[in-house]
């Protein structure tokens, strides 16, 4: 019985945030905000960026879908067919495939340039679209969805 006591004495008495509360929320976003503009303006290293590694691996390609399944056709930069993926192995391909695309309609490229896949000897890989400048790490989108660009690159 007293701890309900006690949770309704916290509690706004309307029900509302309490006035103490929303002040603290403001002054940390103020505070991080502070941190980001100092960082940026005196030129703080970068310090949580993945590392480079030089350059094992190198595959120019071209990911071509019709449709939102995520069934995705590579080619290669002559134009033949590397791998035809169906909806459940290419899901991945297709969506990063979607993406490059939606970035070349923002800035105005060729929709079917060849995108550069690259392995590095940190055992990262990496997708580049040289047209628009994009690119990805793509361990950051999980291990499976990794390997299915390292087979690509293997092929």
């Amino acid at each position: 019985m007293t701890m309900y006591a006690s949770a309704e004495r916290r509690a706004a008495p309307d029900g509302k945030i309490p006035r103490y509360l929303l002040r603290a929320m403001f002054a940390l976003v103020v505070c991080v905000l502070a941190l980001v503009t100092y960082a940026r303006l005196s030129d703080v290293p970068l310090s949580a960026t993945p590392p480079e590694g030089a350059i094992v691996a190198e595959r120019e390609m071209i990911l071509s879908f019709n449709d939102l399944s995520g069934a995705v056709q590579v080619l290669n930069p002559d134009g033949s067919l590397m791998a035809d993926l169906g909806p459940e192995e290419g899901g991945f391909v297709a969506g990063v495939a979607r993406v490059i695309n939606r970035e070349r309609i923002k800035n105005r490229a060729a929709p079917d340039g060849p995108v550069v896949l690259v392995r590095r000897d940190t055992g990262r890989i990496a997708i580049t679209d040289p047209s628009t400048g994009w690119s990805a790490d793509l361990m950051g989108f999980g291990a499976d969805n990794a390997r299915a660009f390292a087979r690509l690159l293997d092929r």
